[in-house]
């Protein structure tokens, strides 16, 4: 009887969880698609198989939307943010959750309140100031500006992590002789790695397919992302549904490979943290 029930339940679970995956994945089976048809092909069947495969469509994005170029600059970006959320985080999280320090619990509700705040609230006057300071279409201060819109998440995230491991643990290195960073550096971040990946992995997915960012403060063509750039690709009057299939795969395909290599450790640094917070 149990056999039986065990067998059901599984059953069911692998159905749901292969229909949750064909709603995933056919976005992407209907995008690979269109990037090989022509655009009369689209607008006459969007779900037909292509009649001659339009392989020419990747070449044509690739050259129209400066792909090689975009595709440096959103690596850039993306790669420099993770860093510096990784590490201030990190650091923020340690520090709500081993000091006790007057005001900390205000400094907690400040981080949290800021993940309410739409970046619209804020934009103009930002790049105002960014613009009086002529850092505009720098890649290091708008890898800034998303390091400070996904901290608060990121230090939230990381303090579940830090609370699930005991103080006795960095208590009992302390009278060893390590010093406060050596203790943090080596013994606590390394404790806390899933998290630190997991972090990694929803920061850098979030900025590079961030667009209203980077449309205001990296403007100059040679400091475009590669989502930026394909917004270019769509005219006023008509568009080359083709290619810009194609376009859209080849951003796509990288977070797409990054994450399929990282969703093991995404997935296990994920519930480790829902379950030790």
């Amino acid at each position: 009887m149990n056999r039986t029930v065990d067998r059901g339940t599984l059953t069911i679970a692998y159905v749901v969880l292969g229909l949750g995956a064909l709603v995933a994945l056919l976005p992407l089976a209907l995008m690979l698609v269109s990037a090989l048809k022509t655009s009369a092909e689209i607008v006459a069947n969007p779900l037909a198989l292509p009649q001659i495969p339009q392989w020419q469509n990747f070449l044509r994005a690739w050259k129209d939307a400066e792909l090689g170029t975009s595709l440096l600059n959103s690596v850039k970006v993306t790669g420099l943010t993770v860093v510096l959320i990784c590490v201030t985080g990190s650091m923020a999280a340690h520090a709500l959750t081993r000091q006790r320090a007057r005001g900390s619990r205000w400094i907690s509700v400040y981080f949290l309140a800021t993940t309410t705040l739409p970046i619209q609230l804020y934009l103009f006057p930002l790049y105002f100031g960014f613009a009086k300071l002529n850092l505009v279409d720098s890649v290091v201060a708008t890898s800034l500006i998303y390091t400070a819109i996904y901290s608060p998440f990121s230090i939230f995230l990381l303090r579940t992590y830090f609370l699930a491991i005991p103080v006795e643990v960095e208590e009992a290195a302390l009278m060893d002789g390590a010093k406060p960073w050596q203790v943090f550096s080596f013994i606590t971040l390394p404790l806390v790695s899933p998290g630190v990946l997991t972090v990694a992995v929803i920061a850098g997915l979030n900025t590079w397919n961030e667009f209203l960012i980077s449309t205001t403060f990296l403007q100059a063509r040679t400091a475009q992302t590669a989502v930026v750039r394909f917004y270019m690709l769509g005219g006023q009057y008509s568009s080359d549904w083709g290619e810009i299939m194609a376009a859209a795969l080849i951003i796509v395909a990288p977070m797409v490979v990054f994450f399929l290599l990282m969703q093991r450790r995404f997935i296990e640094g994920m519930a480790s943290g829902s379950v030790k917070g």
